[in-house]
């Protein structure tokens, strides 16, 4: 008898992060991901490494896998954008950030984003037409933006995935593992 493939074998995962992100909304669906069979890497504007947070609490530091100014998003194969309210606020005033994000979303790639990670998707105009949820905070900045901000998660539209917060991720870890897995994300593709 032969093992199943895991859903995401070998798939490419980019984690963007700057300094202040939420530890847990990083490290969980991480986990999840690879054992789901995925392969992710931190891309992030820090060089050699970012620190996370615990509630706005400076925590653990991670290694950087690549600086987001050497990062290809052709070399992956969809983006996670953990929360916490550091990480995005500094990721969204960061042009070569922003331009990796982009290239996701013009090339249709699943993207998923957790509690203030969807700020980021505001500053690429990505969440016109889009039901999304988040950190509640950001819901007047999601409409702002086109969005049509809910208080459920996960949310999925498309080829995207949102939660509110750290409680979400044991139901944000199955959405993303879902949406990335590659025949989820082509049918999404054609809706």
């Amino acid at each position: 008898m032969t093992a199943q493939p895991l859903p995401l074998q070998n798939l490419r995962i980019a984690i963007l992060v700057a300094d202040g992100f939420e530890q847990v909304e990083m490290t969980q669906p991480r986990e999840a991901l690879h054992k789901a069979g995925a392969v992710t890497q931190i891309v992030s504007p820090s060089k050699g490494e970012v620190r996370s947070s615990q509630h706005e609490v400076p925590a653990e530091t991670f290694p950087v896998d690549v600086n987001v100014s050497n990062a290809d998003p052709a070399q992956f194969d969809a983006l996670l954008v953990p929360g916490g309210v550091g990480s995005p606020d500094k990721l969204r005033a960061d042009n070569k950030s922003m331009l990796f994000v982009h290239a996701f979303e013009v090339a249709n790639k699943p993207i998923a984003a957790i509690c203030h990670g969807p700020w980021v998707l505001v500053e690429t105009d990505f969440l016109r037409g889009k039901r999304v949820t988040s950190w509640p905070s950001l819901r007047t900045d999601i409409r702002n933006a086109g969005g049509n901000w809910v208080d459920e998660a996960p949310v999925r539209d498309g080829l995207l995935v949102t939660a509110r917060n750290p409680s979400d991720i044991p139901a944000f870890n199955k959405a993303i593992i879902e949406l990335f897995t590659p025949q989820t994300a082509a049918a999404s593709t054609t809706t």
